[in-house]
Protein backbone atom coordinates (compact mmCIF):
# COMPACT_ATOMS: atom_id res chain seq x y z
CA UNK A 1 0.00 0.00 0.00
CA UNK A 2 1.26 3.43 -0.86
CA UNK A 3 0.37 7.48 0.27
CA UNK A 4 0.30 10.02 -1.81
CA UNK A 5 2.04 12.91 -0.59
CA UNK A 6 0.68 16.57 -1.21
CA UNK A 7 2.83 19.55 -0.93
CA UNK A 8 1.51 22.55 1.97
CA UNK A 9 -0.94 23.52 -1.39
CA UNK A 10 -2.61 20.35 -1.58
CA UNK A 11 0.20 19.60 -5.30
CA UNK A 12 0.73 16.04 -5.66
CA UNK A 13 4.49 15.43 -5.09
CA UNK A 14 5.16 11.85 -4.58
CA UNK A 15 4.07 8.66 -3.22
CA UNK A 16 5.32 6.57 -0.91
CA UNK A 17 5.09 3.37 1.35
CA UNK A 18 2.55 3.76 4.17
CA UNK A 19 5.38 2.88 6.69
CA UNK A 20 7.12 6.04 5.93
CA UNK A 21 4.09 8.46 5.91
CA UNK A 22 3.69 6.87 9.16
CA UNK A 23 6.98 8.19 10.54
CA UNK A 24 6.60 11.52 8.88
CA UNK A 25 2.92 12.04 10.78
CA UNK A 26 4.73 10.73 14.06
CA UNK A 27 7.54 13.27 13.34
CA UNK A 28 4.97 16.20 13.19
CA UNK A 29 6.20 16.88 9.60
CA UNK A 30 2.60 15.98 7.78
CA UNK A 31 -0.88 15.60 8.56
CA UNK A 32 -3.58 13.37 7.08
CA UNK A 33 -6.02 13.95 4.01
CA UNK A 34 -7.56 10.56 3.50
CA UNK A 35 -7.38 7.43 5.08
CA UNK A 36 -7.84 3.95 3.60
CA UNK A 37 -11.13 2.57 5.32
CA UNK A 38 -10.45 -1.16 5.34
CA UNK A 39 -6.60 -0.49 6.60
CA UNK A 40 -5.71 0.03 10.02
CA UNK A 41 -2.07 0.05 11.23
CA UNK A 42 -1.44 -1.34 15.44
CA UNK A 43 0.80 -1.06 17.41
CA UNK A 44 0.99 -2.39 21.35
CA UNK A 45 -0.51 1.23 22.29
CA UNK A 46 -1.97 2.70 19.29
CA UNK A 47 -3.96 1.73 16.45
CA UNK A 48 -4.86 3.85 13.64
CA UNK A 49 -6.45 3.71 9.74
CA UNK A 50 -3.77 3.68 7.18
CA UNK A 51 -2.64 6.86 5.29
CA UNK A 52 -3.85 7.41 1.98
CA UNK A 53 -3.15 10.99 1.30
CA UNK A 54 -1.18 13.18 3.72
CA UNK A 55 -0.34 17.11 3.28
CA UNK A 56 2.98 18.44 4.40
CA UNK A 57 2.57 21.11 7.47
CA UNK A 58 5.23 23.56 6.24
CA UNK A 59 6.03 24.31 2.34
CA UNK A 60 8.64 22.65 1.07
CA UNK A 61 12.05 24.47 0.30
CA UNK A 62 12.20 25.45 -3.58
CA UNK A 63 15.65 26.43 -3.15
CA UNK A 64 18.11 26.22 -6.08
CA UNK A 65 18.81 22.25 -6.72
CA UNK A 66 20.32 20.99 -9.33
CA UNK A 67 17.51 18.20 -11.68
CA UNK A 68 18.25 14.59 -10.56
CA UNK A 69 19.76 12.60 -12.89
CA UNK A 70 16.93 9.34 -12.91
CA UNK A 71 15.18 7.21 -15.07
CA UNK A 72 12.06 8.80 -15.07
CA UNK A 73 13.46 12.91 -15.09
CA UNK A 74 15.10 11.44 -18.51
CA UNK A 75 11.67 10.11 -19.38
CA UNK A 76 10.30 13.73 -19.16
CA UNK A 77 12.65 15.06 -20.78
CA UNK A 78 12.41 13.24 -23.88
CA UNK A 79 8.85 13.95 -23.80
CA UNK A 80 8.09 9.78 -23.63
CA UNK A 81 9.44 9.25 -27.30
CA UNK A 82 11.81 7.40 -28.99
CA UNK A 83 14.93 9.70 -29.64
CA UNK A 84 15.58 7.39 -32.81
CA UNK A 85 12.38 7.15 -34.45
CA UNK A 86 9.68 9.57 -32.28
CA UNK A 87 7.32 7.05 -31.55
CA UNK A 88 5.58 7.62 -28.51
CA UNK A 89 6.76 5.05 -25.64
CA UNK A 90 5.03 4.18 -22.60
CA UNK A 91 6.98 3.71 -19.36
CA UNK A 92 7.03 -0.06 -19.43
CA UNK A 93 8.49 -0.56 -22.71
CA UNK A 94 10.85 2.21 -22.62
CA UNK A 95 14.55 1.49 -22.90
CA UNK A 96 17.40 4.08 -21.62
CA UNK A 97 19.91 3.37 -24.18
CA UNK A 98 23.51 5.20 -24.18
CA UNK A 99 24.07 6.68 -27.29
CA UNK A 100 28.19 6.37 -27.01
CA UNK A 101 28.19 2.58 -25.58
CA UNK A 102 30.09 2.16 -22.24
CA UNK A 103 32.15 -0.77 -24.48
CA UNK A 104 33.14 2.29 -26.36
CA UNK A 105 33.96 4.51 -23.67
CA UNK A 106 30.55 6.17 -23.38
CA UNK A 107 29.49 7.43 -19.73
CA UNK A 108 25.57 6.90 -17.88
CA UNK A 109 25.27 10.61 -17.63
CA UNK A 110 22.45 13.55 -19.15
CA UNK A 111 24.55 14.03 -22.45
CA UNK A 112 24.88 10.34 -23.24
CA UNK A 113 21.38 8.64 -21.93
CA UNK A 114 18.01 8.81 -24.11
CA UNK A 115 14.50 6.99 -24.18
CA UNK A 116 14.64 4.97 -26.96
CA UNK A 117 12.17 2.08 -28.05
CA UNK A 118 12.91 -2.07 -27.99
CA UNK A 119 12.99 -2.29 -31.69
CA UNK A 120 15.41 1.38 -31.66
CA UNK A 121 17.64 -0.26 -29.14
CA UNK A 122 17.92 -3.49 -30.58
CA UNK A 123 18.74 -2.56 -34.08
CA UNK A 124 21.40 0.09 -32.28
CA UNK A 125 22.74 -2.74 -30.09
CA UNK A 126 26.27 -2.28 -28.84
CA UNK A 127 27.03 0.59 -31.82
CA UNK A 128 26.86 4.37 -32.00
CA UNK A 129 23.88 6.36 -33.57
CA UNK A 130 26.58 7.07 -36.76
CA UNK A 131 27.44 3.18 -36.71
CA UNK A 132 23.95 1.48 -36.52
CA UNK A 133 22.08 4.10 -39.39
CA UNK A 134 20.21 5.70 -36.92
CA UNK A 135 19.89 9.32 -36.32
CA UNK A 136 19.28 11.32 -32.70
CA UNK A 137 15.96 13.44 -33.26
CA UNK A 138 17.80 15.30 -30.29
CA UNK A 139 21.03 16.08 -28.92
CA UNK A 140 20.20 14.84 -25.11
CA UNK A 141 21.45 17.37 -22.90
CA UNK A 142 21.03 18.37 -18.85
CA UNK A 143 17.76 19.95 -18.53
CA UNK A 144 17.72 23.24 -16.88
CA UNK A 145 14.03 22.98 -15.97
CA UNK A 146 11.76 20.37 -15.45
CA UNK A 147 7.76 20.32 -15.01
CA UNK A 148 6.25 21.29 -11.98
CA UNK A 149 4.96 17.73 -11.67
CA UNK A 150 8.19 15.62 -12.60
CA UNK A 151 6.30 12.42 -11.13
CA UNK A 152 3.63 12.64 -13.29
CA UNK A 153 3.47 9.04 -14.63
CA UNK A 154 2.07 7.73 -11.51
CA UNK A 155 -0.96 9.51 -12.45
CA UNK A 156 -1.87 7.59 -15.66
CA UNK A 157 -1.47 4.07 -13.93
CA UNK A 158 -4.26 2.28 -13.57
CA UNK A 159 -5.58 1.84 -10.22
CA UNK A 160 -4.85 4.66 -7.99
CA UNK A 161 -6.82 4.74 -5.00
CA UNK A 162 -9.91 6.56 -5.32
CA UNK A 163 -9.07 8.62 -2.86
CA UNK A 164 -6.53 10.18 -4.37
CA UNK A 165 -8.40 11.00 -7.72
CA UNK A 166 -9.52 14.18 -6.44
CA UNK A 167 -5.76 15.05 -5.76
CA UNK A 168 -4.89 13.86 -9.04
CA UNK A 169 -7.37 15.63 -11.10
CA UNK A 170 -6.75 18.82 -11.67
CA UNK A 171 -2.65 17.95 -12.24
CA UNK A 172 -3.81 15.23 -14.95
CA UNK A 173 -6.27 17.89 -16.86
CA UNK A 174 -3.15 20.41 -17.16
CA UNK A 175 -0.61 18.13 -18.13
CA UNK A 176 -2.50 15.88 -20.95
CA UNK A 177 -1.83 16.16 -24.39
CA UNK A 178 -5.02 18.57 -26.57
CA UNK A 179 -6.57 16.38 -28.80
CA UNK A 180 -5.73 17.73 -32.34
Amino acid sequence: METLVLSQSYEPVARIPWQRAIHLLFQGKVEVVEEYEDRVVRSVTVELRMPSVIRFVRALWKGPRGIRFSRENVYQRDHCRCQYCGRKVTRPEATYDHVVPRAQGGHTSWENIVIACVPCNQKKGNRTPAQARLTLLAVPVKPKKMPNAVHLSFLVEQGVPMSWRKFLRDVAYWHTELET
